[in-house]
Formats: structure tokens, C-alpha cells, sequence
């Protein structure tokens, strides 16, 4: 392993030592899926679900007993491009397991048409394939768990953004995939996702193939005292300090979103001196330099927004959590329109992936920015800018 230099690590596989609490939820989920289950967790975006599953798939009794497959499909648009990111990931396990399970998987899978290479840097087989190879999903999906069912040991799959089935312009994909997998006895899933809304439709509602299928699990954010602790801890082994209240300060801002927390306290340990204290002043020039960074970047995503889109995304922001949006309150304080025209900003916002909708402890449904970082740049630049 790599000397770690930074102990908030924002990319790539996170040493356990520097993972930060879900010891119990990672029992939970191992638990599940060693015992036969297939698990939905569902969870806010970037609180660290996809973290939680590398973890648990890093665990010696995984890693030893279990092949693992990991599939993101966030940014998949039908059921061609969901096969083809399958059939990539899949695949991409093949060339480490040796010759016979690569035997196998040409053996199983005759649709996936693409070409065998030997890489020059690991001399293993490359398989190299484009989106326009596959020519029938449905046959191409069938042979792909048919290759995972008769693998030499289970097989472990979890498909992040699981959500997005339900969004696939074909009608039946629910349905095709639910007859292939009721089936598997060598394999078992993970369907994660951020869209809680739509994973309880898509598994609690009797009408819908994936009902009561899969095992609940929620995963929710980090608790306060636990992330300051662990904090203040690694800034202390690496011979720097931060206060607890100033932590809190962070966990509070980003009302414990994993991600924008160790992305602030990464940056804000990096400019920390050796022997000295990351302050409040610190605090604020960390995070002043990520929205610097990515003021070009956050400029260039909304230039194509309609005005009516970034009117209401610049009023959900300015509002954290945005409770209540058409009601007429909401409307003449931000100074939109017609709540119409709210709520047909709002269908495409959600539809592009820029806010999420769910529930509160209240029953009130609320809306918020998926980034963090875009809330309080839109704060700063649109609104009265935001405090820690």
C-alpha cells in the first residue's frame, strides 16, 4: 500500500483504517448477502454507499469466498447502454481469475461481440468492445448471468443507481432482469441507489416485478460525534490538531454528507502547517478553494439550463432544504412563477439528476441540491452566501 499522506481520502480504495465507522452497517450487509439475500440500499448520494460496498467487498471472508462485481449504470440512458456497462464489469473480473474462467466466459457469452487483445503492461487478455456490439440485450443479459451461475464460486454483483431501470424508455427491463435473477443460485445483488423514492416503488409496490424481492436496507449519514472523533484523531496521528467544535462546524454545514465533509477536511489538511491547528479561518479558505476550483466547471453545467430551471435550482439552493415549493410563500420570496411552472422546472431538475425529493420526518416532501458544493456556491454568488 501506498504511504497514505492524507488521511480524508475523497477517490479510490480506502484503508480500513482510514474508514471511517459503518462497522455495524457493514456487518449488516455482509450478513445479508453471505446468507442468500439480495439487498436494496438505498441511500442519499454521496453519504457513501458505493464506499460501504468496496469495503465489505475488501473483507477477507468476501474476497476469499466470493467473486465481486461492481456496476454503475448512473449514467445509463436505456437497456443497450445498462448491458454494455454489465458486460464491461463482468468481464473486467475475468482476466485476474485465470484462464479457465476466461474459458468459460467465451464459452457463455456468444452475443458479446467485441475483440481479444493481450495488454503490453500485464500481458494479460484485454477485452476491448463498443456500445454498437451489442446488437440484442435481452440475449446478451441472459448470457451474462448464465456465465455468473456457473462461475467456480458465488458471485456477488451490486449495480449502483439501481433507479435507473425505471427511468429506461424500454418498459419491460423490471421484468427481465426479475425472471433472470429469481432464478440464480450462484449469484446474489445488491441494488443501490439514491432515490428512495423511486427503489421503495420499485420493491414495495405489489405490482412492480421486484416486489418484496430483496432484503431493506437504509443507509444513513455518519453520526456527529463519531465523524469528529474520528477527526480529530487522524489530524492528530499526523501531528496536526482540530477542535471538535469545529468539526461539528463542518458536519453541521453539510448536515453530514460524507463526501463534502472529507473533501473540506482534506483540503484543509493539506494547507495545515505540521504542528499546527486547522482553524476557522483554515476552514474557510479550504472550502473557498474548492468552490474556486470549481467556478468554470459550475458555470459550464448551468449555461444550458433554461431560466426557469435555474430560477428554481437558485431558490432550492438558497434555501438548503426547500419545503413546500408551489405554495405561495415559497413563490413570491424567490420571485418565481406560476406554481405550473414550478412544478415543470422541478420534473426536469429531478430528471437531469440536479436535486433530490424525499420525505422528512414530518411527511413534508422536500427538495435539495444534490452537490453540496454547487448549494453554497449558488449561495454565495446568487443569495446571501452561507455561514459556518
Amino acid at each position: 500500500m501506498d504511504k497514505i499522506t492524507n488521511p480524508f481520502i475523497v477517490q479510490g480504495d480506502i484503508p480500513e483504517a482510514y474508514f471511517c465507522d459503518r462497522e455495524k452497517e457493514t456487518e449488516h450487509l455482509i450478513r445479508y448477502i453471505t446468507n442468500g439475500n439480495n439487498v436494496v440500499l438505498s441511500a442519499p448520494r454521496r453519504v457513501g454507499k458505493s464506499k460501504l460496498i468496496a469495503h465489505c467487498f475488501a473483507q477477507p471472508e468476501i474476497k476469499k469466498h466470493y467473486y465481486t462485481i461492481f456496476v454503475d449504470i448512473l449514467q445509463t440512458n436505456n437497456l443497450q447502454e445498462f448491458t454494455y456497462e454489465l458486460g464491461k464489469a463482468v468481464f473486467g473480473i475475468t482476466g485476474s481469475l485465470g484462464s479457465k474462467m476466461l474459458k468459460l466466459f467465451g464459452q457463455t457469452v456468444h452475443s458479446l461481440r467485441g475483440e481479444y487483445t493481450i495488454d503490453p503492461m500485464t500481458n494479460l487478455p484485454k477485452f476491448s468492445m463498443a456500445l454498437g456490439h451489442i446488437e440484442n440485450p435481452t440475449y446478451t443479459i441472459e448470457e451474462v448471468f448464465e456465465f455468473l451461475e456457473k462461475a467456480d464460486k458465488p458471485c456477488i454483483v451490486a449495480i449502483d443507481e439501481f433507479q435507473r431501470i425505471a427511468q429506461y424508455p424500454e418498459k419491460n427491463v423490471e421484468a427481465i432482469l426479475r425472471t433472470h435473477i429469481q432464478r440464480m443460485r450462484n449469484c446474489n445483488f445488491i441494488y443501490a441507489g439514491s432515490e428512495r423514492h423511486l427503489l421503495g416503488q420499485m420493491f414495495l409496490d405489489y405490482n412492480r416485478p421486484f416486489y418484496q424481492s430483496s432484503s431493506m436496507m437504509n443507509l444513513e449519514k455518519i453520526e456527529r460525534n463519531k465523524y469528529s472523533a474520528f477527526a480529530v484523531k487522524h489530524f492528530n496521528e499526523f501531528g496536526k490538531s482540530i477542535t471538535e467544535e469545529n468539526v461539528n462546524r463542518v458536519y453541521d454545514l453539510f448536515d453530514g454528507n460524507t463526501f463534502a465533509m472529507h473533501k473540506t477536511l482534506n483540503v484543509a489538511f493539506s494547507i495545515t502547517p505540521e504542528g499546527n491547528e486547522c482553524d476557522l479561518p483554515t476552514l474557510r479558505k479550504a472550502i473557498e478553494n474548492i468552490l474556486g476550483e470549481s467556478d468554470h466547471d459550475f458555470r459550464a453545467r448551468l449555461m444550458p439550463m433554461s431560466l426557469p430551471q435555474k430560477e428554481v435550482l437558485y431558490a432550492i439552493a438558497r434555501s438548503g432544504i426547500a419545503t413546500q415549493i408551489t405554495g405561495a410563500d415559497f413563490l413570491k420570496k424567490h420571485h418565481l412563477g406560476s406554481s405550473s411552472s414550478v412544478q415543470s422546472a422541478v420534473r426536469k431538475l429531478l430528471a437531469d439528476g440536479w436535486i433530490t425529493e424525499y420525505y422528512n420526518a414530518d411527511g413534508k416532501k422536500c427538495y435539495q441540491l444534490y452537490d453540496y458544493f454547487l448549494t453554497l456556491w449558488i449561495q454565495q454568488n446568487y443569495g446571501r452566501g452561507y455561514e459556518l
